[in-house]
């Protein structure tokens, strides 16, 4: 007996909304909300591969005020549990290593559940 080789659903037509699934054909609606609850940023290199950010931390600003701070997992990953998404407001991330060196400085928009920090 042979089986379907599986891929993975692709977007319909733009605008629709809609994931079709290649091996079925059927259609279904997207939940149309954030995939996350949290603001999430990935920083990542030139070629899109995440840092090893193991010991740095960033923290989250609103104009001169500090919004919340959170350590970076080791793949690149910081998670600020306090921000929810959609991010109603913009924010400037500030990245810094274990010494707190400041390693980069970027501005996130509002109306975001992640952001990529690139270099």
């Amino acid at each position: 007996m042979m089986s379907k080789k599986l891929t993975p659903p692709f977007l319909g037509p733009k605008g629709t909304g809609k994931v079709i699934s290649k091996v079925t054909g059927t259609k279904r609606l997207q939940s149309g909300g954030p995939t996350f609850s949290r603001l999430m940023v990935v920083w990542v290199t030139n070629n899109g591969v995440p840092f090893n950010t193991t010991g740095f931390f960033a923290r989250l600003f609103r104009g001169n005020n500090v919004v919340a701070i959170a350590a970076f997992d080791r793949f690149g990953v910081v998670r600020f549990n306090q921000i929810q998404t959609l991010t109603s407001v913009s924010y400037t991330i500030r990245l810094y290593n274990s010494n707190g060196v400041l390693f980069r400085t970027a501005f996130i928009p509002a109306g975001v559940q992640t952001f990529a920090v690139i270099g």
